[in-house]
């Protein structure tokens, strides 16, 4: 822990604290699986919570067996883990805007906070090109659209970004994925993949310290 908080405070954020990221970011989709599911269980297939946790264990797997040594390859190498073990839209659309921030960052041994929100609005930008949403949607990038613009400004702003992303979902009528199929009906349920996207930022916030 001391090596992420002496990068942190240097403002340079290394391998370690991406790793602890998604380390902390895998317990937290552990203990909010079943409300995740519960989510989705309203507006889609109901297996949110559990697909995104069997992913992120794997990830935290990985990632320990042999860690990367570089920011970018931390997140590239997550990303497509996701990918190779998510069923359904997320582990397309979250292995994505990992491999997607992960390439952005390229070989530095260490970045930035505003060097990762320049990357991670890369990362983001390619789930809104895949998922072919924008903010409104009801979707992820409702969360993960306001919290990449707020990292410019600080973790905790992020954090607070993707968290009210989230709750704002609750009144919109869903226009992209499995829920628009609900049309109206979608309308007073929180959106699954923002309140997952949340948790993610709330993480980054968490080892930020």
């Amino acid at each position: 822990m001391a090596e992420v908080t002496e990068a942190t405070e240097a403002n340079e954020l290394d391998a370690a604290f991406f790793q602890r990221w998604l380390s902390v970011a895998a317990a937290a989709v552990d203990r909010e699986a079943d409300r995740l599911t519960e989510l989705d269980s309203a507006i889609g297939d109901a297996d949110h919570g559990s697909n995104l946790k069997r992913g992120f264990a794997a990830v935290t797997d990985v990632l320990e067996k042999e860690p990367p040594a570089t920011p970018g390859a931390v997140l590239t190498t997550a990303g497509r883990q996701l990918i190779s073990t998510v069923g359904g839209a997320s582990g397309p659309l979250y292995g994505t805007l990992l491999r997607r921030t992960g390439k952005a960052l390229g070989d530095a041994g260490a970045v930035t906070r505003e060097t990762f929100a320049d990357a991670l609005a890369a990362g983001v930008a390619a789930v809104a090109q895949l998922g072919g949403a924008q903010v409104g949607d009801k979707t992820m990038l409702d969360a993960l659209v306001p919290a990449a613009e707020a990292l410019r400004e600080s973790f905790g702003a992020a954090r607070t970004a993707a968290e009210e992303g989230a709750l704002a979902t609750v009144p919109l009528q869903a226009r992209k994925g499995r829920a628009s199929y609900l049309g109206e009906r979608s309308i007073g349920h929180q959106d699954p993949g923002a309140t997952s996207s949340a948790l993610l930022i709330a993480a980054l916030a968490e080892v930020a310290g």
